[in-house]
């Protein structure tokens, strides 16, 4: 699975919005793109050097391959010839000698563990990793022990079930207080039921192929004083069940979020309308079997298959709370998801999703990404830095600060474009701003035209200086930046001269 680079703004090189130490992205070579290294792995030129042969590589022999002609990477036991791939890899070349002669599993993992790396290089397969002979008991090696001592989470939940003639109500005790519908995930098709709980920076998965045959809708809820979860499915017979189901992949797993595998569903494209010239906005829903809540701030990641390979982007869901001009569908709201996405008509990806028609399906994951609302407690002042799409994440986290935080003072929204055609929901901007007057909007255009009067340019910290101004001496604030990454990591620079601190400073990944 691919994870594919958005187009950059405003540098040409630049290809995906990053979060704060985040990997930047290089310009790749002519003939050096994503589909030009699907046509290369389906060419069959022998990448590996081995002529098809498959070997049993030992960490001796995989320290020997370490340099960029001849670049060996082990990643969760598979030994891979990444040679081929330095000049297509979107991060850069040195970003892949890091893991250059070593196990990469922890590197891939902090950068993109979502990519289905077995699709990407099954072409550069060198071998499996040699097993390490068991140590004998009593032949410990020499020398101090170092005591590994797991820092301690949270509790793993448990589950309990009953039923009634029609109904069958699972119970899932998850021990914690802060448990909102936003921590549940269910997918239910068939007889496979899969729930999933966020705890913290864990996740609880409850995996089964029920006994009996259900009502794929579900309803959930949260009794969040005592952190228990009820969900209640409908049986198609009233018959009696002896057990709840078959255990699954998975089943009553309690892991880190970082672990957990990406599981997508299928969802319906509904409709998908213009917002300017070259941006969409884009209604999926979700299947019937399916609750989830993307929690504000976080984002998800779409599925495609272009040219026998898988393909996943970012992207991050939109309130509808500004969707004024848009003719929102009338079954609830929960069921649905906003996203608006700009067209890259040379792109691989999103031409791709601009032909879908309505009816056809997405691949969504279920969501990802680091922001808590809780970040948002007690703040008093907001500042939104945003770059053309980057504006995605910035909208739900505003109307949540305008109408949940009662100690804002003041949220302004600092909106970067091309040109004024390129400005995604202007009108719907100002007359927010016209209608709440703790929120104001200022827009930058790098290529305005002559009759512009507002401010132009790219991110400075001449702007940042004027724009960043607390109410108070000593209030609460929070900046939120997003957009690709020169702007990100330009802006977060400039953030840091200009005295904030990281507590102070969120940025977006996707």
């Amino acid at each position: 699975m691919l994870n594919v680079p958005s187009q950059s703004f405003p540098a040409p090189s630049s290809q995906q919005r990053v979060g704060s130490g985040g990997r930047s992205k290089v310009p790749l070579k002519q003939g050096r793109s994503l589909m030009d290294w699907i046509r290369l792995t389906k060419s069959g030129k022998d990448l590996t050097g081995l002529k098809g042969r498959l070997i049993e590589v030992t960490e001796e022999e995989l320290k020997k391959h370490n340099k960029k002609d001849d670049c060996w990477i082990c990643i969760r036991g598979f030994v891979y010839n990444v040679s081929p791939y330095m000049e297509y890899h979107p991060g850069g070349e040195d970003e892949l000698m890091r893991a250059a002669g070593s196990d990469g599993t922890d590197l891939f993992d902090q950068v993109h563990r979502w990519v289905n790396y077995e699709s990407m290089l099954k072409e550069c397969l060198v071998g499996r990793m040699a097993v390490k002979p068991t140590v004998s008991k009593g032949l410990l090696p020499k020398g101090p022990v170092t005591e590994i001592v797991a820092k301690e989470g949270p509790s793993s939940p448990s589950y309990d079930w009953f039923q009634t003639d029609s109904l069958v109500t699972i119970v899932i005790y998850t021990k914690q207080k802060d448990i909102t519908l936003d921590s549940v995930i269910i997918d239910h098709q068939d007889d496979c039921f899969r729930a999933e709980i966020i705890i913290e920076d864990y996740s609880y998965l409850m995996h089964l192929r029920l006994s009996h045959k259900t009502e794929e809708d579900s309803s959930v809820r949260v009794v969040e004083n005592v952190g228990k979860i009820e969900i209640v499915l409908e049986k198609k017979e009233n018959t009696s069940w002896k057990f709840l189901g078959h255990p699954l992949e998975n089943h009553n797993s309690f892991t880190p979020k970082k672990d957990a595998g990406m599981y997508y569903r299928k969802c319906q494209l509904i409709s998908k309308e213009d917002v300017t010239h070259n941006t969409k906005l884009f209604c999926l829903k979700l299947p019937p079997g399916s609750h989830l809540h993307i929690p504000i701030g976080q984002h998800v990641y779409f599925q495609q298959t272009i040219g026998g390979t898988e393909v996943v982007k970012p992207y991050t869901p939109m309130s509808n709370s500004l969707l004024s001009d848009f003719k929102e569908p009338t079954l609830h709201s929960n069921k649905f998801l906003f996203f608006l996405i700009k067209i890259y008509p040379s792109g691989l990806f999103t031409p791709e999703l601009d032909h879908l028609e309505i009816g056809d399906s997405v691949s969504v994951s279920s969501p990802k990404g680091n922001f808590k609302v809780s970040q948002l407690q007690g703040l008093e002042d907001l500042f939104l830095l945003a770059a053309g799409t980057g504006f995605t994440p910035m909208v739900r986290i505003l109307i949540y600060t305008l109408t949940s935080i009662p100690s804002l003072r003041k949220a302004k929204l600092m909106f970067f474009s091309k040109t004024e055609n390129d400005i995604i929901w202007r009108s719907q901007l100002e007359e927010l701003s016209y209608k709440d007057k703790r929120f104001e909007v200022e827009f930058v255009l790098s290529a305005p035209t002559s009759e512009w009067n507002g401010k132009q340019g790219y991110i400075s910290p001449a702007l940042l200086s004027e724009f960043l101004k607390r109410t108070l001496d000593k209030s609460k604030v929070l900046i939120c930046i997003c957009g690709p990454t020169p702007f990100t990591e330009q802006g977060i620079r400039m953030l840091h001269h200009l005295n904030f601190s990281k507590d102070e400073i969120h940025s977006f990944t996707g």
